[in-house]
């Protein structure tokens, strides 16, 4: 009777499974197609920036290097007066945005601005200024502000984090229950870890497809519409976390058993398979889909973050539970084991982190001289100290001293966990962050390389800067400007100067333009090399005023 009633069970979780993959290969299928660079750059627009036209156009057109997605509102055209010029919806064709212009505007100066959704699923947002028969004083946009709220960036990261945490906590119990396990021993706190993981995942995904809203339009926790969720549920990031939570609805039923009881070898092969589709979402909604090689990146990947999980999972297991329950001879024969796979998934570790970084840097100079690189260089960095210690607990284990005394090989494993949770939010950060190869790739567009940013405050308030590309030259300065609960505050004039006293070069007045209410914009030449002092004051009220200064180092 008991073989009749788990015989149903195992075919209908068998069945759930099937369904799962079957969702996975749809959506892979619908899924929209992404071209073959990531964080798309502004490469040039009719009229072009800065120009002066002799007659008011039709059409405003933008050439990005890559396909764009639309964020609803967030491409705006403001006339002389500070009306809206545009008329109707803009057109997107691959790369090109075509918005529609009132032909009869006014002359004088207009103010162009976009935020729009690239390749990789991250916004791209900027402005620029056109002219019609002569130059006026540009227009403000009082419309919200463009650039994504720090709160939900912050948001973003720490939602990645706990996904990557709750892999990590969902792989090492099932692969160690299913494979190392001792009999003797209760699985009842591997089981419930597990059980946490699996929720810390399908949290974070959700918490991912909700952040997603706000992120690409640039708005708070809780500015979600319903036309912003259908945006996000039709690109290529919301099909994949949607296959995602499908997925984890599949597993349960097998993981049940198995996390249980010593799992059956089909239903083994199947969580296999369902965990291999799982783990190829992660990359399938980042950087890797939108790279120069996507179904290599992808790939790679996917093993990286699946090598990851094992080794990261298994090392828990043995800390929290097996060095502390099992006894010598259990240990004696789990630990070469262990070893051995732990070998392995250092293994894939190594080669896709070099695939990758060969993929995503391209260049020498771009490990070093952008943002992206450099978090590479400390992951790299933090994961040779983890190499050298998980060296020593491997050396420990070959010597059959680990079975005997436990506890330096517990150590090891905890120095290990400790680094490996740094890793992690090395890992989460590099994933928000312009690969190096984009960001090398156009300097001069306002992407990543050698950009500096600070945030400066006062009793009044905090102004975040932002110099790109902080080198000799042309350069330009970006001013946000934050109040104490560290939402855009209203500026009704700005003021900056930079010098350089080390050089004698007196302070140079930067002219700055208003895009939004607590955004303004200016270009400048810096002539020379050197540690540069910025001085900012902003004007909130008639009376309220606050200056702030920062030291930009220019190459």
């Amino acid at each position: 009777m008991a073989g009749m009633t788990v015989a149903p069970r195992r075919w209908a979780a068998r069945l759930a499974a099937a369904a799962g993959l079957l969702v996975t290969v749809v959506a892979l299928l619908i899924a929209p197609a992404t071209s073959a660079s990531a964080h798309a750059v502004l490469e040039s627009s009719s009229p072009a920036a800065a120009s002066i036209v002799p007659s008011g156009p039709s059409e405003v057109v933008l050439t990005f290097s890559e396909s764009v997605r639309k964020v609803p509102g967030k491409i705006r055209i403001i006339a002389p007066d500070g009306s809206r010029a545009d008329r109707g919806e803009p057109s997107f064709s691959g790369g090109v945005v075509t918005i529609p212009v009132d032909p009869a505007g006014a002359r004088g100066t207009y103010l162009v601005s976009f935020r729009v959704i690239s390749a990789d699923s991250h916004p791209v947002s900027g402005a620029f200024t056109y002219s019609v028969g002569a130059p006026s004083t540009p227009p403000v946009d009082s419309g919200t502000d463009s650039r994504a709220n720090p709160v939900v960036e912050t948001a973003v990261k720490v939602a990645r984090f706990l996904g990557y945490a709750g892999l990590v906590l969902l792989v090492g119990p099932a692969l160690v229950l299913a494979a190392l396990w001792p009999r003797r021993l209760s699985r009842r706190g591997p089981t419930r870890l597990a059980w946490t993981g699996l929720g810390l995942v399908a949290v974070a995904t959700l918490a991912d497809l909700w952040l997603q809203v706000p992120y690409t339009a640039g708005g708070g926790l809780f500015d979600v519409t319903g036309e912003g969720f259908g945006s996000v549920f039709g690109s290529a990031f919301g099909a994949a976390h949607l296959v995602r939570l499908g997925l984890l609805a599949a597993s349960v039923f097998l993981l049940r058993p198995l996390l249980a009881r010593p799992a059956g070898r089909a239903d083994a092969i199947i969580l296999a398979v369902l965990g291999g589709a799982a783990l190829l979402t992660w990359p399938l909604a980042g950087h890797p889909a939108a790279s120069p090689a996507p179904a290599v990146s992808v790939v790679v990947d996917a093993i990286h973050l699946g090598s990851m999980a094992v080794w990261l999972g298994g090392l828990l297991m043995l800390a929290v539970f097996l060095l502390r329950q099992a006894d010598e001879r259990e240990l004696g024969a789990i630990l070469p084991i262990w070893s051995r796979w732990a070998a392995l998934a250092v293994s894939a570790l190594l080669l896709a982190g070099t695939v990758q970084a060969l993929i995503e840097v391209a260049t020498l100079q771009a490990l070093f001289d952008t943002t992206y690189g450099r978090l590479l260089l400390a992951k790299i960095g933090l994961f040779a100290l983890v190499i050298a210690v998980a060296a020593y607990s491997r050396k420990l284990v070959r010597s059959r001293v680990a079975a005997q005394r436990p506890v330096p090989v517990r150590r090891a494993v905890l120095v290990e966990l400790a680094v490996t949770v740094v890793v992690l939010a090395v890992s989460a950060t590099l994933v928000q962050t312009t690969p190096a190869r984009t960001a090398g790739a156009a300097p001069s567009a306002g992407a990543e390389a050698g950009l500096f940013s600070t945030r400066l405050s006062s009793p009044l308030l905090s102004v975040e800067v932002e110099v790109s590309p902080a080198e000799r030259g042309n350069n330009s300065v970006h001013l946000y400007a934050y109040d104490k609960a560290n939402q855009p505050l209203l500026v009704a004039e700005w003021k900056a100067t930079v010098a350089l006293p080390s050089a004698g070069i007196e302070p140079i007045e930067v002219p700055l333009l208003r895009l939004t209410d607590s955004h303004a914009y200016g270009d400048i030449s810096l002539p020379t090399a050197g540690e540069w002092q910025l001085k900012i004051t902003a004007r909130t009220t008639d009376i309220d005023q606050a200056t702030v200064t920062a030291t930009v180092p220019i190459r």
